[in-house]
């Protein structure tokens, strides 16, 4: 080797070193640690509002974190030297891998039992009620690769911050999603969520151009935030989007006769109180995302852990406590509102969320079908709170798939 190739030789024998070694010991040991960590948050529930998004994203990731530990044990026995170090990080990816499979393992029993509860409502042959045309829109599986390719966009017309109301001066405005199409359209009026207390009609626009895009018009509305306002004031506002959609069906391609409302979390409350109140517009079904039904009993028995501080938010939504307030918290309470039957409702709950637990969708669900309304209850029991905040996540492509036969049957 000429003299003035030796320097570029050990230069490249240097980097091949580097490489080596990052192969050999960081590498391997890094994918072990984090996969570990995220892998917990599968069956650790969030103590804090700032850890909350591990605990409700490492479930819907849990696919990406099967690969990620699984290359983590190949490369550690490939590749790190015997120790007790190395034993460590083994038997650490391997408890890691069995974490995050259990989503995977717990799915085809879940989706299994939430057809039966479809079926049990809806009847047996419910899929084959909903037009052809909706049906060849709708998802075919309830699990697809989505989760690494993402859930398709498509063209649909978007109009934003249309404003409906400026109560005390405070602009509300609508967001409205609709097919390219002009026509008339079954419609979904979206409601956020965000503790009452912050949030947008923005919120949830993943979902909004989805429906839009399979032939529903989407119209997602805002309300005043406590604590500045207090209920009824985010009630009174949802009545007053309402007022305004309905006076505008032709522009906005409304079908009037079609109608379902939908929410998440406080949101899907406020959802429930629309349909539900004795005044109700003329809905046709309610989908609930995980949201609060009995609001004294909510304060008197809250989560553990409790990452948002219940009792405070429900103090700042309503101004006090349910001792000071026993009137205004059964009012605010969609159960105690569930005395006939009312419109179809879909409820879907995640069986690890500390912000609303479950309990109390599946009380709701007991409550409604002893009244003889059509209610269906579905717990992903995996799924922590606003779980489709990933939307090609696992637990959000089951209930994208539910929810669209769902509104596909109820507003055919």
């Amino acid at each position: 080797m000429s003299q003035e190739n030796q320097p570029r030789f050990r230069k490249t024998r240097s980097l091949a070193s580097i490489f080596a070694f990052l192969l050999a010991s960081f590498i391997p040991s890094a994918l072990s640690l984090i996969g570990l960590f995220l892998s917990l948050w599968i069956v650790i529930p969030a103590p804090t509002l700032f850890l909350l998004p591990l605990g409700v994203g490492a479930p819907e990731i849990s696919p990406w974190l099967v690969g990620v530990n699984a290359i983590a044990i190949l490369l550690l026995l490939r590749f790190l030297r015997k120790g007790w170090l190395s034993r460590l990080l083994l038997v650490g990816s391997v408890v890691a891998l069995i974490l995050s499979l259990l989503p995977l393992l717990q799915f085809p029993s879940t989706n299994q039992r939430f057809s039966i509860a479809m079926q049990s409502t809806l009847g047996a042959d419910y899929i084959n009620q909903i037009p052809q045309t909706k049906r060849a829109m709708m998802r075919p599986d309830p699990l697809l690769f989505d989760l690494f390719r993402g859930i398709p966009d498509s063209d649909i017309r978007y109009t934003s911050k249309i404003q409906f109301a400026a109560p005390d001066n405070v602009p509300l405005t609508l967001n409205l999603y609709q097919p390219l199409q002009k026509g008339k359209y079954p419609t979904i009026v979206m409601i956020y969520g965000g503790a009452w207390q912050y949030g947008t009609p923005d919120s949830n626009a993943a979902f909004s151009r989805y429906m839009a895009a399979r032939g529903y018009v989407v119209v997602a509305i805002d309300y005043r935030h406590a604590p500045q306002y207090k209920f009824p004031a985010q009630l009174d506002d949802i009545n007053t989007a309402f007022t305004h959609i309905l006076n505008h069906v032709d522009d906005y391609d409304i079908d009037r006769d079609r109608i379902a409302v939908m929410g998440r979390s406080a949101g899907a409350h406020l959802a429930l109180l629309s349909a539900f109140q004795s005044d109700a517009p003329p809905i046709k079904a309610v989908v609930d995302y995980y949201g609060p039904v009995e609001l004294t009993i909510g304060y008197r028995e809250p989560p553990n852990p409790d990452p948002i501080n219940s009792r405070a938010t429900l103090k700042a939504f309503l101004g006090g406590t349910p001792d000071e307030l026993p009137d205004l918290y059964r009012r605010a309470s969609p159960y105690q509102w569930v005395t006939r039957p009312l419109p179809p409702t879909l409820l879907i709950y995640g069986g690890r969320d500390h912000i609303v637990q479950a309990k109390f969708g599946k009380s709701l669900f007991d409550r409604l079908q002893s009244v003889g309304s059509r209610a269906i209850f579905l717990e992903i029991p995996w799924a922590d709170h606003a779980f489709d905040a990933v939307f090609n996540g696992v637990s959000n492509q089951l209930a994208l798939y539910y929810t669209e036969q769902f509104l596909g049957w109820v507003l055919r």
